[in-house]
């Protein structure tokens, strides 16, 4: 579509508005705001922290877009990673307006609408690097970036007070995977036509040089396929549809077979291939269920798991709870990512897991078995002189990432008051002239456990968390209806607190603690259970130093 078809309203201001990308690795999602149209980039989720115990997922607060979504025109996604894409079932059903991204990427976020039977409810749309979708009064131009998965797009959003160029994330990579080089000749014409803001990826802002090239990998793998003598078990992101090609390449090198393992690896892999974003040999492929017709010197298993989440693949074979496939001391294991930032421990945790069954077991600081998909300093810094902002704010990245490609910006001629380091939720007003912090909106966490989105909060985190550490006791009595006597009681169940046949001396004492509380009258049931709660907690930690959750059940 043609930009002189865009609506141009009166000279004003655009707001811009994060909604998560920040302060955090994962959730990206920016709001952009004009008059009465918003467009959004981007719909990202991102894993539970440590003290969030039950929690599937994390999602952007989206309470903003809910309540102006008559004025929302669109949503436009960099590319297909879950940090990108994670959140859109749940922002479409409470917001939705059409969505625009690149093939594979509608691809992947097919089957999040088609497991969450939305389908026929989202309207979808192809794009192709140099279109330019009108959304209202912006102009949306897709320009082709390298990063770690095909289709990968930064945005030249086309506005009343300039363009703004959201990079997405990327890296300045001169020898793809599959020839998908970034596209710096548009980049520097925009440069020239002028750009009022830069929104840029920050992720490896403290990192000097140049990301290396995807392609490195495929030479690890390469070496590492020829020391293997057994079977060798890979873990990756699902999405890295490039590094399962060089798999891929490898194993039909060496003779191998590969075993797909994990339901996001083979939903990802079957996608990519009918779109042909990978090449795969007839028979290469083999189910979980065949592996036992094949040598296992032959096999290779490409599985989930690289950030050591409890259900995945990896995990559970580490953990010889996987139905198929264990860990044994002949396999070659091969991690191929590096932690994203608050999953260090779990990786960890599997990765002694695997070292104890006696694997050969590489992972980042043992081979280049990974390389980022974020570019560095130099290719930071070469963006901000093909672009020439006016004004710049870093996004996507920990408040150092932030801090540092601030720092970056400033280097490169960026005065002070035309930077500014972002908050999630805080709104930054931009005008042909300035660039300031205007209030905020509504943001945060939402969490997402099993169906239920946002009905985890606080409270319950700080339960279940009370739960976890301190365990419970329950206290079980039954009164008679008409005269008020106690029948039976009290009952101490103890559920994480302590083990009952060691302790039956502080159960005792437990008990005798409930009676004398029995021995007063009160008003009602609630006021009974507040008292023994009070008095058994102070028995409790004058005896053991220890604080359970307390919970009364009358009868």
């Amino acid at each position: 579509m043609s930009k002189n078809k865009i609506h141009r309203p009166a000279e004003g201001v655009l707001k811009v508005i994060p909604l998560g990308g920040l302060g955090e690795i994962g959730k990206n999602m920016t709001v952009f705001e004009y008059g009465d149209d918003i467009i959004v980039v981007d719909m990202g989720s991102m894993f539970p922290h440590d003290d969030m115990p039950g929690v599937d997922l994390v999602i952007p607060d989206i309470t903003y877009l809910r309540e102006n979504r008559q004025r929302v025109r669109g949503y436009f996604i960099t590319h297909g990673h879950e940090d990108h894409i994670g959140a859109a079932p749940y922002v479409l059903r409470d917001a939705p307006a059409p969505v625009y991204a690149t093939r594979l990427t509608c691809a992947l976020m097919g089957l999040k609408f088609k497991e969450h039977r939305m389908m026929s409810s989202v309207e979808m749309h192809e794009v192709e690097p140099s279109d330019t979708i009108v959304a209202g009064c912006f102009g949306v131009e897709f320009i082709n970036v390298s990063h770690s998965i095909a289709g990968s797009c930064a945005l030249a959003i086309h506005t009343p007070v300039g363009t703004v160029v959201h990079t997405g994330d990327f890296k300045v990579d001169y020898t793809p995977v599959a020839g998908q080089t970034t596209d710096f000749l548009r980049l520097a014409e925009l440069g020239r036509e002028g750009v009022r803001l830069l929104l840029a990826d920050s992720t490896n802002a403290e990192r000097p040089g140049y990301t290396m090239s995807e392609r490195m990998v495929g030479e690890t793998f390469e070496s590492l396929f020829a020391r293997a003598t057994d079977r060798i078990i890979i873990a990756m992101f699902a999405s890295n549809v490039h590094r399962i090609q060089m798999v891929i390449d490898a194993a039909v090198k060496h003779n191998r077979h590969v075993c797909l393992v994990g339901r996001s690896m083979v939903s990802v892999a079957r996608v990519s291939s009918q779109l042909g974003y990978l090449n795969v040999p007839e028979g290469v492929i083999v189910g979980i269920d065949d592996l036992s017709r094949y040598k296992s010197e032959d096999m290779v298993v490409l599985t989930t798991g690289s950030q050591g989440e409890p259900m995945s693949g990896l995990h559970r074979m580490a953990f010889s709870e996987h139905k198929k496939l264990d860990i044994r001391p002949t396999d070659m294991v091969i991690i191929s990512a590096s932690p994203i930032p608050g999953n260090e421990r779990s990786i960890s945790g599997v990765i002694n897991q695997l070292v104890r069954t006696g694997a050969d077991v590489i992972y980042e600081s043992l081979a280049e078995v990974h390389v980022s998909g974020h570019a560095r300093q130099e290719e930071l810094k070469l963006m901000h002189a093909l672009t020439h902002p006016q004004f710049f704010v870093p996004v996507h990245g920990e408040y150092r990432h932030l801090f540092h490609h601030a720092k970056l910006a400033k280097s490169m001629g960026i005065a002070d008051e035309n930077l500014l380091i972002p908050e999630t939720g805080g709104v930054i007003e931009v005008t042909k002239n300035s660039i300031r912090r205007a209030g905020s909106v509504p943001s945060g966490d939402l969490l997402i456990d099993g169906l239920g989105v946002g009905d985890v909060g606080e409270s319950v985190l700080r339960d279940r968390k009370h739960l976890s550490e301190d365990g419970m006791i329950i206290v079980v009595l039954t009164f008679d209806h008409e005269t008020g006597e106690l029948i039976s009681g009290p009952d101490i169940i103890s559920r994480g607190f302590i083990y009952v046949k060691e302790n039956e001396e502080l159960l005792d004492g437990a008990r005798e603690t409930v009676r004398r509380i029995l021995e007063k009258e009160y008003s009602s049931t609630a006021s009974l259970k507040e008292a023994i709660r009070d008095s058994l907690k102070r028995y409790l930690n004058d005896t053991l130093r220890r604080d359970p959750m307390i919970l009364t059940i009358i009868t």
